[in-house]
């Protein structure tokens, strides 16, 4: 939670970088927002990734946990299978946890309408739909699939070295 705390101005930044063709340079960004809009819309829409922490990692390892315990024994310490097991648990994770990002990304956008998670939730809803919720899943759980893999598979190696030392 520290890290995404000190990291996020940097996020909006490169959100408004990206989306807002009147800036040019990342100083530019930085510059207007402070002198526009204040030290506050560095950190607008952090509540969203705060929340969406905890959550995203309880579902990644309990269901990792849960599906891995529910193979065969033969299957457990297998790589393909924790593999596959790190697959699965990376992508129920991210689809249960992805409208907090949704929801995130729109209370960085400059102008935005919404003021709270609890805001933004049913106004999104209420223009887009629930799949609003989801606009931008794919590429994100693309980015997203292959970085909880890695710590899937080193958590487990790391458990099944402990286990068996």
């Amino acid at each position: 939670m520290t890290s995404t705390f000190v990291t996020y101005p940097l996020d909006v930044l490169r959100l408004r970088l990206a989306v807002d063709p009147g800036y040019q340079t990342m100083a530019d960004v930085f510059v207007k927002m402070l002198k526009e809009e204040g030290l506050g819309s560095f950190y607008r829409g952090l509540e969203p990734s705060l929340i969406g922490i905890a959550p995203y990692f309880a579902v990644n390892f309990c269901v990792f946990n849960l599906v891995k315990k529910s193979l065969p024994e033969k299957f457990r310490n297998k790589l393909e299978a924790s593999i596959v097991t790190a697959f699965v648990a990376a992508s129920i994770a991210t689809l249960t946890c992805y409208p907090l990002d949704t929801v995130r990304r729109q209370m960085q956008m400059r102008g935005t309408p919404y003021k709270s998670v609890l805001d933004a939730f049913p106004g999104i809803v209420a223009r887009d739909g629930v799949a609003g919720l989801y606009r931008g899943f794919v590429p994100n759980a693309l980015k997203t699939l292959q970085k909880s893999r890695y710590y899937l598979l080193t958590y487990n190696h790391a458990i099944n070295s402990y286990i068996y030392f």
